[in-house]
């Protein structure tokens, strides 16, 4: 990774830290903390399954000339540190994110809770945990569901992580023949290609177990905050029609759609953010 102060707004401080959230895991937590006036809320981020920050740069120099942002890298990321055999579902991330929060002292209405895919649907499921409830969710492409084969179920299942580097380039052939426009955002395969790339075998393994017979479809009515789901109409990894579902289900949620993953991850969803926060107040 580059240096930290190409993530942020000029001037902005920062603090980057291993923060044990139980006596196996610890995770690298990076708060990012701005010279100027902030607005009173914070943002705490919650990337993607193994998502690099690298995807979040744009994003994150953006919001960092706004708010303190505290960004999250969850437990099935190669920066964790992990003691023994953990559980890597998404209870078990969400329970993760609970502890930050009260570590940070985050008071209630105070902040708010940024994520994207793996990362949104941890948030979702943890809300329910949380003592002191955020003024409001932002999620992009929440999953629903984890779609893993029965083929790759096998395929994960019986080898040894120790030779991922030998199934790594199926799994890149899989995404961008059966999960990904490539057309039209080739830029979102090569994001996941370098995440995989940058991932921890041993983790990713019993991740993809764990993932792939979650579904989020019982906790929606219970998530009585205001949401904000973006979407991405030509994103078929995240699969739109289920986005439009989780709006349905949750009790106060509005859906933008911003067409590709490319743009939820730019300039352009700052204002997508900003208009839902003062439309808030």
């Amino acid at each position: 990774m580059n240096d930290l102060k190409d993530y942020c707004a000029p001037g902005t401080s920062f603090t980057d830290e291993m923060i044990p959230t139980t006596n196996q895991v610890s995770l690298r937590v990076i708060t990012f903390s701005g010279p100027t006036e902030k607005q009173e809320i914070d943002i705490v981020f919650v990337a993607g399954w193994v998502s690099l920050m690298a995807g979040w740069k744009e994003i994150l120099v953006e919001l960092t000339r706004y708010y303190r942002v505290i960004y999250i890298e969850t437990r099935e990321k190669i920066s964790s540190q992990v003691k023994g055999r953990v559980d890597y579902d998404v209870g078990s991330i969400g329970d993760d994110v609970v502890y930050i929060i009260n570590h940070f002292g985050l008071k209630r209405g105070k902040y708010l809770l940024l994520g994207s895919s793996l990362g949104a649907t941890a948030i979702l499921d943890c809300y329910r945990k949380i003592p002191q409830k955020p003024q409001c969710l932002i999620l992009v492409g929440p999953n629903a569901v984890f779609r893993v084969p029965l083929t790759w179920k096998i395929i994960v299942k019986s080898f040894y992580p120790g030779l991922y580097k030998l199934i790594k380039p199926s799994a890149k052939w899989y995404l961008r023949t059966f999960r990904l426009n490539i057309k039209t955002d080739y830029e979102q395969y090569e994001k996941y290609s370098r995440a995989l790339d940058a991932g921890d075998p041993w983790k990713l393994r019993p991740a993809v177990l764990a993932l792939a017979s979650y579904e989020i479809w019982d906790i929606l009515p219970g998530i009585d905050c205001p949401a904000l789901i973006i979407g991405a109409s030509k994103d078929k990894l995240h699969e739109p029609e289920n986005l439009k579902k989780i709006v349905e289900r949750l009790p106060d949620a509005k859906y933008v759609d911003m067409e590709t993953n490319k743009k939820t991850h730019s300039k352009p969803m700052i204002k997508h953010i900003k208009s839902f926060l003062k439309n808030l107040t």
